[in-house]
């Protein structure tokens, strides 16, 4: 017996279309179920890239940035517009990013902010004011420690820290005797702000502001 479209509907032919629709469907059933799938990973993943919570900075609270891949020093620049921290290199080499956190200096730009709930975050803004400056401050100005600027906030939260390093009795790689206090000196300031990148190369003008903070003269 032949169909209209002269096709022979035999036992065989019927077992063969069978299988072919129910392939055919399963085909489908998996395509949904990997679309589903991945979708599903997807929102995770998005989920686990947020975050919430705060950052204390300068004694004020701000919204941590929900992105937790967002840098510190990006958070500060483009969310909280605290732009006196500078992004030089971005990788950790100029110090032009340096800020404190719970007064040890940090480059912001190789730490993530996340990383800081809980911190007390201090950036060149929260160290003093035109009107009421800091004293390392006043000594940059006094001592034209800078020129173009670029690099100057990130000097200027190093030195500070610089010195609350020598003051704790923090040996740097200079530092001939760890079994006694760490004296300051040319040679053990010029050391530990190797890391900050000065390239109008004022580097005597920053050691003078430096030494008269630590000697008390500012």
């Amino acid at each position: 017996m032949q169909a209209p479209d002269n096709f022979e509907l035999s036992r065989r032919n019927f077992l063969v279309l069978g299988a072919t629709a129910a392939a055919a469907s399963q085909l489908v059933s998996c395509t949904s179920a990997s679309a589903a799938t991945a979708e599903s990973a997807s929102s995770v993943a998005t989920a686990s890239l947020q975050a919430s919570g705060s950052l204390q900075v300068n004694g004020k609270m701000y919204p941590l940035p929900t992105d937790t891949r967002t840098t510190l020093l990006d958070a500060l620049r483009e969310k909280y517009r605290l732009t006196g921290t500078k992004k030089g290199c971005d990788h950790g080499q100029c110090g032009a990013c340096t800020v404190l956190v719970n007064d040890r200096r940090i480059n912001s730009c190789l730490s993530l902010a996340i990383m800081h709930q809980g911190d007390k975050i201090t950036t060149i803004e929260g160290l003093g004011t035109p009107e009421k400056m800091h004293a390392m401050q006043a000594a940059f100005v006094k001592h034209d420690g800078y020129q173009c600027g670029y690099c100057t906030p990130g000097q200027i939260c190093s030195a500070v820290a610089v010195l609350n390093e020598i003051k704790a009795g923090i040996p740097s790689h200079v530092t001939n005797d760890l079994m006694t206090k760490v004296q300051f000196s040319s040679i053990e300031l010029r050391e530990r702000m190797s890391g900050n990148i000065c390239r109008c190369a004022a580097y005597s003008n920053i050691v003078e502001a430096i030494t008269e903070v630590a000697e008390g003269g500012a």
